[in-house]
């Protein structure tokens, strides 16, 4: 063994000829081996050399099945236990282990694999692992080619490799929920070129073409997909596109047809930061920020900048209601003053539009909204002429219009609103301009329509803000608080506790739950008998009853309200 290890140094090509007793023929080529060290790496060898079998007697044979390169690899493997591998010899190597059944050689090309995966071989690696069932290596370049997809489709990068790609790896690249920065459209059209890459593929469209999201493409390229006659569609798969046209049909409704098929690819929420104002002038622009990363990027402009207004979200679609908005005094001057409106738009982020849906049936601001099961209540405020109302109104997402519900037991605007297990709560706020703040605390139950008064708040609040985490509901500071303390509310009690305060004072701020955490943005603070603009993100841990700073806002925004999106992975990062 020593005199046969020496000789593997120098070479096996030149091991010493005389120790090996047969010679195993490939393409022509002849590699001298061992039968004992065969039989010992190799069940296939094992089987071949039992005494009652020809080939153990014979010096020379003949392998048909694999290539030379495959079988020197392999044959190294066996001598030195290393395996020289690229991805020129992946393929057969693999096909020589396989063959040979050297079963030790197959997890070293799948690591080989996980380790090498790059934009140009991805497609490669992933068919490799799909023909030799590597698991590991199967799921690794598949996850490469979902993330890399955006890169993979763009001009300059070879469009055959991806035509090439399995059925298997195919089917997975539909059914994933996050591939970042590609539309559904490109996934549409990838999909018809792999189906007429090669014709035997049209017995799978019916299983491709039910993973893609018909209610993310624009109509005309639904239209369009209907009456192509080069792919042919299933009865089931005409009923998906005619069910996406009608989708679009009823925007308005959209929010409450959402389904598999309207969902955006991205498993990644932001908060959205919405209205309000920024050194002294009111935003236009509509931010998003990524807890996580500490990203920011911009996402949409209002239809009109506004603030002391509401914002809700259903079914992924956000709405922003009512507020004061720049306006004309009228149309023979240029002079702009503020006006508080009762109109109501609605962002979709599936293709970044606005659309203005019902108005109010009043106009309001420094009101509160919920969204209880996928009807709007809007719920008392102010509105011109500093006139404080008590009604509240519903709107129903179906009909596209707004109804009158039981009114607040009193007048009241810069309260807070929250919403427990689909029963309303409202607290604080003031019933006219010069009066004191309130403690009052109210809950409206939609089934039985009616509101109970619940225990009072320990603090008198004013533009303040609720949140409810779990089975609590918390209170954060409003305006002209002397003190910074917060509260928790036990709906099940009806008991209010008092909590650790807030060390980072303020208040105009947005407010927004993230998981067990309560996040605050922004917002004012007093200093030196001055409101100053305050720009830290800070966060309440609901479970430890603690604080800390997580980071600064991009802008000094104030009066801003926070909603959590999924949007599209195609705008840029700040």
């Amino acid at each position: 063994w020593l005199v046969i290890q020496r000789g593997l140094q120098i070479g096996r090509s030149i091991i010493l000829i005389y120790l090996c007793d047969v010679s195993l023929v490939v393409d022509g080529q002849e590699f001298p081996a061992h039968k004992s060290l065969l039989a010992c790496s190799s069940d296939y060898f094992r089987a071949m050399f039992k005494e009652y079998t020809k080939e153990s007697k014979a010096a020379v044979i003949h392998l048909k099945v694999i290539s030379a390169t495959g079988l020197e690899n392999i044959l190294d493997f066996i001598y030195t236990s290393w395996l020289s591998l690229s991805m020129y010899s992946l393929e057969d190597t693999l096909e020589a282990a396989c063959y040979l059944q050297v079963m030790d050689a197959i997890p070293l090309c799948s690591q080989f694999v996980v380790n090498n995966c790059a934009l140009e071989n991805c497609c490669f690696a992933a068919n490799i692992a799909s023909k030799f069932y590597l698991l590991d290596a199967m799921v690794a370049s598949e996850k490469y080619i979902i993330n890399n997809l955006w890169r993979l489709l763009q001009e300059d990068v070879d469009e055959v490799e991806l035509l090439e790609l399995n059925t298997k790896s195919m089917l997975t690249l539909l059914t994933s929920d996050d591939i970042p920065k590609v539309d559904e459209k490109k996934l549409l059209n990838l999909t018809l070129k792999w189906l007429q890459y090669d014709k035997i593929r049209l017995l799978n469209a019916k299983a491709l073409f039910e993973n893609i999201r018909y209610g993310l493409l624009p109509l005309d390229t639904l239209r369009e997909l209907y009456t192509q006659s080069k792919v042919p569609l299933t009865a089931s798969i005409k009923n998906l596109i005619i069910k996406a046209i009608n989708y679009h049909s009823c925007p308005t409704k959209q929010p409450i047809l959402q389904d598999k098929f309207s969902t955006l690819r991205s498993q990644k929420a932001w908060i959205m930061l919405i209205g309000g104002d920024a050194n002294g002038e009111l935003v236009e622009n509509v931010l998003g920020f990524d807890v996580y990363s500490h990203k920011w990027r911009m996402v949409t402009n209002l239809q009109k900048k506004v603030r002391l207004h509401c914002t809700c979200v259903i079914g992924n679609f956000l709405y922003v209601l009512g507020g004061e908005s720049p306006e004309r005094l009228n149309d023979d001057t240029t002079e702009i003053s503020l006006g508080i409106t009762k109109v109501v738009y609605r962002y979709d982020p599936r293709f970044d539009q606005w659309i203005q849906v019902a108005s109010m049936l009043e106009k309001r601001a420094q009101f509160s909204c919920c969204v209880v099961n996928n009807f709007i209540f809007a719920m008392g405020g102010r509105k011109e002429d500093q006139a404080i109302i008590s009604s509240v109104e519903m709107y129903d997402v179906n009909r596209n219009c707004w109804t009158k519900s039981k009114e607040l037991p009193c007048k009241m605007h810069g309260h807070a609103s929250t919403l427990h297990k689909n029963i309303i709560y409202i607290s604080g706020g003031k019933s006219a301009v010069q009066v004191n703040s309130s403690k009052d605390v109210y809950s409206f139950n939609r089934m039985e329509g009616q509101w109970k008064k619940q225990a009072l708040m320990t603090i008198a609040r004013f533009g303040h803000q609720m949140a409810t985490v779990n089975d609590a509901i918390f209170t954060f500071l409003g305006i002209y608080e002397p003190f910074s303390d917060i509260e928790r509310y036990d709906p099940v009690h009806n008991q209010w506790t008092r909590l650790r305060p807030m060390t980072f004072d303020r208040f105009c701020y947005g407010l927004v739950v993230v998981e067990q955490t309560v996040l605050l943005l922004g917002g004012k603070k007093w200093q030196d008998a001055q409101e100053v603009h305050t720009q830290n993100i800070v966060g309440y841990d609901t479970e430890n009853d603690c604080w800390e700073e997580i980071c600064s806002l991009a802008f000094p925004f104030s009066g801003l309200h926070c909603a959590i999106l999924q949007l599209s992975d195609k705008s840029a990062s700040m």
